[in-house]
């Protein structure tokens, strides 16, 4: 048997299975370098490879040699300095361990440490990895693409690959049952005069009986066995059918607030955190909607361009953002065949009177329509009245609706991966 490994997609004729082997092997400073890597990127730099840098003392394999065998002590000679059990300093700059660090010196060896590039798509695997929708379930969908073979019974026509040999089997031994039952009948009981004349007394005529019996039996036995063992009309093939089934389709609105109380520094931090969330969607998700929400005083459905980069601002109120996505959602998004979401970003500064409405509209109006509720608030300082009512919404529900606090750009991609993390199924 002869096997064909096709590395026609591999760069520089590497094997693909060796690299993913390596990747899993060093998934740790892998994973570490995607997170510094989201920390220090722009928003336009965030969808690009990565260079990865492993230390010389992580590359370490065991390896097999001869042992000594059992335990001896050993001293050597000219030993004026060092006694058993003392621990040697390592030389000052030396090492040579590639971080460029230390003073010039004439002595001293070692190795670089190990660099690599990963790809775009590799980043994104490590970046996106175990996260989820939370609550995402099937929805049957009126006019869906979405296919799938199924076993469509056992029919007499078809194509050779499809043959059902133990239907085809059984169908050829029923014909044949079918066909010589009266025959089998018939020798069974010329099979039993022809004992009882083998109990009989010999005679002439009894000799000739018995011939009669023999030739006539075998010439039965020989219309059995000129019937076919299988024919054509016995085979039976599989037949397979396709069937529309449940497809998971969601719908992401991604609120951001863009009002003068928000600071350059605060609308970064909540594009960083909208980018993260929607190539993790784009990537992950084949079926799914985002609805792009800009709000300060008014709210207005935007594209992707607008959203990430418009400099539109204004005064505060949240809930205008709230009322338009339970808008769209009765508009567009029918409950029983979408799974819908929410993410939230905002300094938390908001209209006093304002407030209490925002958290009656989430759990009075929205929650109930909702698979996954997230509000991140982008406020370096004290928490305002927006996040006190919201902290109540996650008290009461607390599978349905979850909140965080990002501070600097290192949070974001740990409060993303706090808010998207993979749940535990419960029984």
């Amino acid at each position: 048997m002869s096997y064909i490994i096709d590395r026609r997609l591999n760069d520089k004729r590497k094997s693909t299975v060796n690299r993913q082997r390596f990747l899993r092997r060093y998934r740790k400073h892998i994973r570490e370098a995607v997170n510094d890597a989201v920390n220090r990127r722009s928003i336009q730099d965030m969808e690009q490879g990565e260079r990865i840098t492993i230390p010389q003392k992580d590359l370490s394999e065991p390896i097999f040699h001869h042992g000594t065998g059992g335990q001896r002590s050993i001293v050597h000679p000219g030993n004026q300095e060092f006694h058993q059990g003392d621990r040697i300093k390592r030389p000052d700059g030396g090492g040579g361990q590639g971080a460029g660090e230390g003073q010039a010196s004439d002595s001293g060896e070692g190795e670089d440490d190990f660099a690599f590039q990963i790809d775009k798509q590799e980043f994104l695997n490590f970046l996106f990895e175990d996260l989820e929708l939370p609550n995402l379930v099937k929805r049957h969908l009126e006019g869906a693409q979405t296919f799938k073979t199924r076993h469509g019974g056992i029919v007499s026509q078809g194509i050779p690959a499809k043959i059902n040999i133990v239907r085809s089997m059984r169908q050829a031994s029923m014909r044949r049952r079918a066909l010589t039952a009266a025959t089998r009948r018939r020798i069974r009981d010329l099979k039993a005069q022809r004992e009882e004349l083998l109990q009989q007394d010999q005679s002439p005529q009894r000799q000739a009986r018995l011939q009669e019996l023999d030739e006539l039996i075998a010439r039965l036995e020989r219309r059995v066995e000129r019937i076919p063992f299988i024919d054509t009309v016995d085979l039976r093939y599989n037949h397979h059918v396709k069937v529309p089934v449940p497809v998971s389709r969601a719908v992401m609105f991604c609120i951001m607030d863009v009002s003068g109380s928000m600071n350059q520094d605060m609308k970064d931090l909540a594009k960083r955190f909208f980018l993260l969330l929607y190539l993790f969607l784009q990537r992950n998700y084949d079926h799914i909607d985002v609805v792009f929400i800009r709000h300060h005083t008014s709210a207005k459905e935007v594209d992707e361009e607008e959203f990430f980069y418009s400099r539109e601002t204004g005064g505060t109120i949240v809930s205008s953002a709230l009322r338009l996505t339970r808008d769209i959602i009765k508009e567009r998004y029918p409950v029983e065949q979408w799974n819908i979401y929410c993410a939230q970003a905002s300094d938390g500064d908001n209209w006093n009177d304002d407030s209490p409405a925002c958290a009656k509209l989430i759990e009075e109006e929205l929650l109930p329509k909702m698979q996954y509720f997230s509000y991140v608030e982008v406020m370096p300082r004290a928490h305002q009245a927006l996040w006190d009512h919201y902290q109540k919404i996650m008290e009461r529900h607390p599978a349905a609706f979850s909140m965080a606090q990002i501070d600097e750009p290192g949070e974001i991609y740990p409060v993303f991966r706090q808010l998207f993390r993979k749940r535990m199924e419960k029984a």
